[in-house]
């Protein structure tokens, strides 16, 4: 999704508010980044997952040397590898378990490949990915949004989005995921794109 027009043109005439938040906010620049193989974005998800960002990215480092000659390991490769090294590159043990069923799931076929992955619904592919040790649907949502760059995700879950809601509807209280599911029906098919215009109000003064 990269055309945004229809997106922002039904959000707008749904919603007075979040007409108000786009005009704020000016043009949804929303890009999906589809290099990474799902297996790929999973796992830095893992990695990043109940850490800071510059952490995190110095712990993925440190995994991927543990590869040398390769952009990134291959699930074959995690398998291969003993906890101790994963654990010497400064993963916990929980996370040495989950991106083994990671990759474990992957070379099954449960984790699909950047191919098959797009002929799969939202809903096929939050089945398939939860099933997997350390993956929630708030890290399948991510995945749907910014891998494959789906239309009608609505995370409802995510404490930004809740947020940026309270926000722009001056709330004293965060949201509940259900009254939040309740409130997008207004916004379908384009959640996504409403969403990250919740995000972006957190960054208005």
């Amino acid at each position: 999704m990269s055309d945004f027009t229809k997106a922002i043109e039904h959000l707008s005439r749904s919603d007075k508010v979040l007409r108000g938040l786009i005009r704020k906010v000016g043009p949804c620049l929303l890009e999906s980044k589809n290099h990474r193989s799902p297996f790929e974005a999973l796992l830095q998800s893992i990695v990043y997952q109940q850490l800071n960002g510059t952490a995190a990215a110095t712990i993925l480092g440190r995994v991927k040397a543990l590869y040398p000659g390769r952009r990134f390991p291959r699930p074959k490769d995690i398998l291969a590898t003993t906890d101790k090294r994963l654990r010497g590159a400064g993963l916990s043990r929980a996370k040495v378990a989950a991106i083994k069923d990671l990759a474990a799931n992957t070379i099954s076929g449960i984790v699909p490949s950047s191919k098959a992955i797009r002929s799969l619904s939202d809903e096929a592919i939050v089945e398939r990915l939860t099933a997997v040790r350390g993956i929630g649907p708030w890290t399948v949502q991510m995945l749907l949004i910014f891998h494959l760059g789906r239309p009608d995700i609505w995370p409802v879950g995510d404490y930004g989005v809740r947020k940026g809601f309270a926000r722009i509807y001056t709330r004293p209280d965060l949201p509940s995921p259900k009254e939040l599911m309740g409130h997008g029906e207004k916004w379908r098919p384009y959640r996504t794109v409403a969403a990250w215009y919740l995000w972006r109000a957190l960054d208005l003064e």
